[in-house]
């Protein structure tokens, strides 16, 4: 395996701090890494140091000589002035890079809806993330860094990046590190992952699944030992206090290999936990978008950013929302997907009562609190002269989590904040640990409706785990827009989409649904209608009262042979056990008695999706 570049016993410290510590790595032909780690640890400052844009205190970085390498920076680094074109391609002739035609499929795939004349300036942030990208990937790069690619890019575009990447290259052939928060972009294109903590890095086989597998086992295996050791840390702290003469007497180096053993102990990582907030109670009623129309102002100082990124909302085109229909249950929670400007955060601000529809109305039940968490984090606005832990002493002293009561300073340490942290102006927080404060700032405010618009901006994937732990937990009602497919995936129950066509459509299938929907869409085919379940409300739809009381007779039985079935397998299962723990195993009969139980299980399974489309009869 070709070496292409590494680092040998490479240091970086800033003020006091050491972000870097002899850290020695490289890169071979053939590497597909993924680096991960909190937010501050020095992904950015590694992979800098790599790319040669930065020179470490102390060690080295080598090269081979012929290696091209291309990097791609958080900032926008685009000339504004320059149109589009000029951007990706300089001065060009067409026909130079037309005849490539993996040029053009990079083209197609990224700035294929983008003004090719129009000034890079005016173009929204994921249509610059998208030119920038496209500028790289056009050039014939040995090695390929991208800090944070996906960040402004939608899901399709998420997509269409781990496709490109895992066809760039033969297997044997060029190199990529990637940093990013979005796992299953990290499953999909990566297959070894570098941990930056603690000024080390260490390194795992596979992607985020596999990387978080062996660092659960690794932390198991340490736990082992920290428990061996905290005993003896007990026996020896016992044996020293065992009274003052007898103290005296004890030899010199057991006290001094006592005093080691304490003073060895780590400090653990920042734990970055909130435990589940109270919420007011919510009545039978939430929120219902009732034959929705929406067309947004002309003013431009008026319109949202993926308003502005429609580019067509100044008369003609129609409007943003088309009779759509929408019903919020209690603890329902919902994932939006869509193309940048399709409406989704417009969505949610009608939700949130902030525009009102052109047409329609939004029905808001009487107990409903609702709490929206936006992308520009302008809710911390007024709160940037004060310290962490004022901004929530603003808010309450104590609080109640699970029973019993917290300060402040005790809630904020939760959320990763320590001792020290917790005393910093929030204007000098990073952008992590912003979206973390404002997170908190809005449970606290206990909401009974939590919208979250794209939630996973600036958050590493240690915090990002710790997030979606505390939203499994929350009771209340919960919607998510999000390009970070993993992220909708673990904390939401069924997602919808927004196609940029006016309409809200179910999608059973989840986010490889709407990715399908929009191959299809592109292609100028007719899209395929979703199949029946409860993600799926078709707008105007009104159901007789024979039609529910039909349902509810459908969904008694279908509840009554779900019971049965449970009881049939349950059986089953217990009849296979005491059959495979006999001496004389009949494995014939165990066949049998498994081919029942699939049998049983697709009965369920269509019992369920039945049980789905009754239920939606009667919502």
């Amino acid at each position: 395996m070709v070496h292409l570049l590494g680092a040998e016993n490479v240091s970086v410290s800033f003020a006091t701090r050491t972000i870097l510590d002899s850290v020695s790595l490289g890169l071979n032909e053939g590497d597909r890494i993924g680096m991960v780690g909190r937010n501050g640890d020095g992904k950015s400052t590694l992979m800098r140091l790599l790319s040669q844009r930065s020179t470490p205190d102390d060690g080295r970085v080598t090269k081979r000589g012929d290696v091209n390498v291309g990097y791609l920076d958080q900032q926008d680094v685009l000339d504004g002035d320059l149109p589009v074109g000029v951007a990706i391609v300089g001065e060009a002739a067409e026909h130079e890079w037309a005849s490539n035609p993996r040029i053009r499929e990079i083209m197609e795939g990224l700035v294929g809806d983008v003004d090719w004349h129009a000034a890079v300036s005016s173009l929204s942030g994921g249509q610059r993330r998208r030119v920038a990208l496209a500028k790289l990937l056009i050039e014939p790069h040995d090695v390929i860094m991208l800090d944070e690619p996906t960040n402004h890019l939608d899901v399709e575009g998420v997509a269409w990046l781990a496709r490109h990447l895992k066809t760039r290259w033969r297997p044997n052939e060029g190199a990529f590190l990637v940093v990013t928060h979005d796992r299953w972009f990290l499953d999909e294109v990566c297959t070894r992952t570098w941990e930056v903590h603690d000024g080390v890095v260490d390194p795992f086989d596979g992607g985020y699944a596999a990387y978080v597998l062996a660092r659960a086992e690794r932390n198991r295996t340490a736990a082992v030992v920290e428990g061996k050791r905290q005993q003896l840390v007990k026996k020896e702290l016992a044996w020293l206090r065992r009274g003052a003469p007898a103290r005296t007497a004890k030899p010199k180096f057991r006290i001094e290999a006592a005093n080691e053993l304490i003073a060895d102990v780590p400090e653990p990582r920042d734990a970055v936990a909130l435990n589940k907030m109270a919420t007011a109670r919510l009545g039978k009623d939430v929120l219902d978008l009732e034959h929705v129309s929406y067309t947004p102002p002309p003013r431009p100082g008026d319109r949202s950013s993926e308003e502005q990124a429609r580019g067509d909302l100044d008369g003609g085109a129609g409007p943003l929302f088309d009779n759509i229909t929408l019903r919020l249950a209690p603890g329902e929670r919902l994932g939006l997907v869509g193309v940048n400007g399709a409406g989704k955060t417009t969505l949610l601000r009608l939700l949130n009562g902030e525009i009102q529809p052109t047409v329609g109305k939004v029905k808001r039940g009487k107990t409903v609190q609702t709490a929206m968490l936006t992308q520009e984090v302008r809710e911390l606005d007024d709160v940037m002269d004060l310290r962490v832990v004022e901004v929530i002493q603003r808010e309450r002293q104590v609080f109640n989590i699970g029973g019993r009561e917290v300060s402040a300073s005790q809630l904020v340490e939760q959320l990763g904040f320590s001792k020290e942290k917790q005393w910093t102006p929030v204007r000098d927080l990073s952008g992590g640990e912003r979206r973390r404060l404002q997170l908190l700032r809005l449970l606290v405010g206990e909401p009974n409706v939590l919208m979250l618009d794209e939630p996973t901006n600036d958050l590493d994937t240690d915090t990002l785990a710790a997030v979606e732990d505390v939203l499994d937990g929350w009771p209340g009602t919960l919607v998510v827009v999000s390009h970070d497919r993993y992220l909708l995936e673990r904390v939401t129950d069924h997602q919808m989409a927004l196609l940029g066509d006016g309409k809200l459509r179910g999608l059973p299938g989840g986010v490889d649904q709407y990715l399908e929907l929009r191959e299809a869409s592109l292609a100028g085919k007719s899209s395929p209608a979703p199949a029946s379940g409860a993600a799926e409300t078709a707008p105007g739809t009104v159901h007789s009262e024979a039609d529910k009381r039909q349902a509810k007779k459908d969904l008694n039985r279908i509840e009554r042979q779900l019971g049965k079935l449970a009881q049939q397998e349950d059986k089953l299962k217990e009849q296979m056990h005491t059959a495979g723990a006999k001496a004389d195993v009949d494995f014939s009969g165990l066949a049998e008695m498994n081919r029942k139980l699939q049998e049983i299980a697709e009965e369920k399974e269509g019992l369920e999706l039945e049980w789905l489309e009754v239920s939606e009869i009667l919502e």
